[in-house]
């Protein structure tokens, strides 16, 4: 728990650090967001143990979006999200701008079928948005009038998402202990917890919207390397 309290205390002083600046950040060269391919899949398949993404789609970041490399056969889906992919939609500005603009940030997760399914549309148009130079403030406009346009899925439950990557780069946090992400649609509160001094499990991005986020840290012995071919 001290770690973890550690690591939020750290993404939180990075943050307010950012914002202090009183710059508007701007995108760093395409090139920086991108791998090579072949570190990019084993990075992905990093994102869940062997036996779920050994059989999972792959699909890898590119100019143009993310691309199916491999087609699985178990209805989930790996990716590394970048900065622009995965930031918060309704949280201050400046949050959203410094974990847009990071072209560090990598961050394999591995959808189940649900959320393949309801939540991955809403983070490849947020790739998309990124790409085309869109600022945080206009993607977080983008998304969610798709959203109530019907333009990308609903979220009528409660789906999940695994994040046990041991090389996930995770904006100003860099490496962060492998966790469950949790699709909440509408949720305040992940399992009653809303506590400043014992905040994990909660739900970190977007409370009480379409789009929150729980987050439950898993023991980090589960954690995996990434392994190219």
């Amino acid at each position: 728990m001290k770690k973890i309290m550690a690591g939020l205390v750290l993404l939180f002083v990075s943050l307010q650090a950012a914002s202090a600046h009183g710059q508007s950040p701007k995108y760093p060269p395409f090139s920086e967001y991108m791998m090579a391919r072949d570190a990019e899949i084993a990075l992905a398949k990093s994102a869940a143990p062997d036996y779920v993404s050994d059989h999972a789609t792959i699909k890898v970041f590119t100019a143009s979006g993310f691309q199916t490399v491999h087609e699985g056969d178990n209805g989930f889906v790996c990716v590394v999200m970048r900065g622009f992919t995965g930031a918060p939609t309704y949280t201050p500005v400046q949050v959203r701008d410094y974990i847009n603009y990071d072209a560090k940030t990598r961050a394999p997760i591995c959808l189940d079928p649900l959320a393949a399914r309801t939540v991955l549309p809403y983070y490849e148009l947020r790739t998309k948005l990124g790409l085309e130079g869109k600022t945080a403030e206009q993607i977080a406009e983008g998304v969610q009038a798709a959203y109530a346009k019907g333009e990308i899925p609903k979220r009528p439950e409660v789906c999940f998402a695994y994040m046990w990557s041991a090389d996930q780069v995770l904006g100003p946090t860099g490496h962060w202990h492998p966790h469950i992400m949790v699709y909440l649609p509408g949720y305040e509160t992940l399992l009653g917890t809303k506590h400043p001094h014992n905040p994990l499990p909660s739900i970190g991005d977007d409370e009480g919207t379409p789009f929150a986020v729980g987050v439950i840290p898993v023991d980090d012995r589960l954690a995996t390397k990434a392994r190219a071919k």
